[in-house]
């Protein structure tokens, strides 16, 4: 006879979903610090390396004085991963109620811009909470009885767009999207480098514009494509940005880009869907792992694209 796995309760999701949010606002990622500080050591332009130390010091503080990060505190959002055996008590709709509670407690206490508009009347209810906000994406992984809350504080503005190459575009075609996304964002003052790429390629256009959005978000700095093939790539494209040059927050410098990630998709046979997503250095992202026995584990890397979700066949 199964063994029926304890539902988790609301009220530790709540506690989980809550301080995910709190780190995400105020806790760098440690990949995230790492990375701000070697490009503070090797810039060779002076002011980009003073606006560099400045980012790292604003970081430390943030951490010291329990406040965001940076003044624009973006849009939160979740990505939710689901064990396959894990139980919820009140099931997703409880689930979903008490992950927007969290955002909008947490907007009060410790005091996020309340970005969320509705878009036509600009009627603002000041707690980051309306109409599809915060949004909420799932994930599922076999086996497991736990719930991951990977809570994104991601700004809404600039830096993401989509193309549709076609497979004769090749690299070429992806390289010269990925440096007219530079171009339109950082040049004008529209993006806050340096920035982490998410790169999509295939799919249809929505997988395309996610799967790029979840590159830039869902990946620390410095992790690698399991194909080796999209790796390399990967590795060519950060070398591509990072010599245009426009580095720290477009003044000019060594490093315009912390990272790029690439995440793919099959794809029409006619097409080769590409999309973009620039993730500022506001780098804000938490996770922790809720288990039916009352354990919460806090972590920074999403570990969200696992083997089964990149999964090639039918098994």
């Amino acid at each position: 006879m199964a063994v029926r796995t304890a539902a988790i309760p609301q009220e530790l999701i709540y506690r989980a979903a809550y301080e995910a949010n709190r780190l995400a606002a105020t806790t760098v990622p440690r990949d995230g610090l790492v990375a701000f500080q070697r490009a503070a050591q090797r810039e060779s332009k002076p002011l980009a390396r003073f606006v560099l130390r400045k980012i790292v010091d604003n970081a430390n503080l943030a951490v010291a004085e329990n406040r965001p990060m940076c003044a624009d505190t973006g849009l939160p959002r979740y990505y939710v991963k689901v064990g396959n055996e894990a139980a919820i008590e009140g099931g997703f709709v409880a689930l979903e109620r008490t992950l927007r509670q969290a955002v909008a407690d947490l907007t009060h206490d410790i005091q996020l811009r309340a970005n969320r508009v509705h878009p036509l009347t600009r009627h603002n209810p000041g707690n980051n909470v309306g109409i599809f906000a915060p949004n909420v994406d799932y994930s599922f992984e076999p086996d497991g009885d736990w719930i991951d809350i990977i809570v994104v504080h991601k700004g809404g503005l600039f830096g993401t767009d989509y193309r549709m190459l076609f497979p004769a575009d090749g690299v070429t075609g992806i390289k010269r999207f990925l440096l007219d996304n530079l171009a339109e964002f950082a040049r004008r003052g529209l993006s806050c480098p340096p920035v982490i790429i998410g790169v999509g390629l295939g799919g249809t256009k929505d997988q395309c514009v996610r799967l790029s959005k979840e590159a830039a978000c869902l990946r620390s700095i410095g992790d690698r494509h399991p194909d080796p093939l999209v790796a390399d790539l990967e590795v060519e494209l950060n070398d591509l940005a990072n010599r245009t040059g426009f580095g720290v927050m477009g003044v000019g410098g060594d490093t315009t880009s912390y990272d790029v990630h690439i995440e793919i998709a099959y794809a029409h046979t006619g097409g080769l869907p590409t999309a973009v997503s620039q993730l500022c250095h506001a780098y804000r992202r938490a996770v922790g792992r809720v288990h039916p026995d009352g354990r919460v584990e806090y972590r920074d890397d999403p570990q969200w694209f696992t083997p089964y979700y990149r999964r090639v066949g039918i098994e």
